[in-house]
């Protein structure tokens, strides 16, 4: 088992945040769990973000580092993050900018990792929504199925606000090539810790509030109009070159996934491709699966029509 006080590395991707970094800075400093540190990159931002950050890094007795981001969008910011070597420790959070963190966040994340081997791990957690007011907005979805592999390949459950990652976990995200494309940074972590046969643990308990506005460039999943989005992600092929991505980097970490995850990969991959008789059998036979009947549905429906 790990230390009982691993270090948690929270990996911060900012870009012009200044609007609403402050809370989530003071969401930090107010963790009940303190061996943490700060690392943070900064994407070219030209607004207040740097300074911010800055005074908060005198205020606090957690080390702090800002490091210049790729500038190349938000996945590759954080992708950056998980690659650099600027602090060392034992676990790490991924972290957007805008968001406030309940003050149990890490420590309930420590606590199941405390109790883990050194295998390679993902916890992550439903999360509280919020206006960009901060006014409430409900929940994120109750995912009941369990955060397998052959849900990862089709479908992300994990909010990466929520994500925390142990070091195992991180030296198979580190196998990934570095020129890859990635559909977004979340998404890569749960089919790449689950593909090599890691643990991935859903928490029912929101750990923190995810803010909703203008800006985001990724929603809470929730609600009619992320419903419609999502059919409207089938029809106009958006879902079909994001599988193609995903399949893309797989195939080329094939050594590192489990044989029984580089056979799903390999039926679902054929199911997208085979005359329409067969597709549905090969999505069966390949045992994918989204969290809900009705997402189960469209997808069997979104594979007679091409659109996987």
């Amino acid at each position: 088992m790990p230390s009982q006080d691993p270090t948690v590395i929270i990996l911060l991707a900012t870009r012009n945040g200044a609007e609403f970094l402050q809370p989530q800075l003071d969401s930090f400093r107010a963790q009940t769990y303190g061996n943490w540190a700060l690392l943070v990159s900064d994407d070219g931002s030209t607004d207040d973000t740097v300074e911010i950050i800055q005074r908060f890094a005198s205020s606090v007795p957690q080390p702090v580092m800002i490091v210049p981001g790729p500038q190349k969008g938000f996945w590759q910011n954080f992708v950056m993050l998980v690659r650099s070597e600027a602090i060392n420790g034992d676990l790490f959070a991924y972290s957007d900018q805008d968001d406030i963190w309940f003050p149990e966040k890490l420590a309930r994340a420590v606590d199941w990792f405390n109790v883990r081997a050194e295998s390679p791990a993902l916890y992550f957690t439903r999360t509280e929504l919020m206006h960009g007011d901060g006014m409430p907005a409900g929940f994120s979805p109750l995912f009941t199925r369990a955060p397998l592999f052959r849900n990862a390949l089709v479908q992300n459950i994990g909010g990466g606000n929520t994500m925390v990652f142990n070091r195992s976990a991180r030296a198979a995200l580190l196998a990934t090539p570095t020129d890859a494309e990635l559909v977004s940074h979340d998404w890569w972590t749960y089919q790449v810790v689950t593909g090599i046969g890691g643990d991935a643990y859903y928490d029912p308990w929101p750990s923190l509030r995810y803010r909703q506005h203008s800006q985001n460039i990724v929603g809470a999943n929730i609600g009619w109009r992320a419903r419609m989005v999502r059919l409207t992600a089938f029809a106009n092929g958006r879902v079909v070159s994001w599988n193609e991505v995903n399949l893309r980097v797989l195939d080329r970490m094939r050594d590192a996934l489990t044989p029984e995850n580089a056979g799903v990969v390999d039926l679902f991959a054929k199911a997208r491709h085979v005359a329409w008789p067969m597709r549905l059998w090969l999505i069966w036979k390949s045992g994918v699966y989204r969290q809900s009947l009705v997402e189960n549905i469209g997808l069997s429906v979104g594979a007679l029509f091409g659109k996987i």
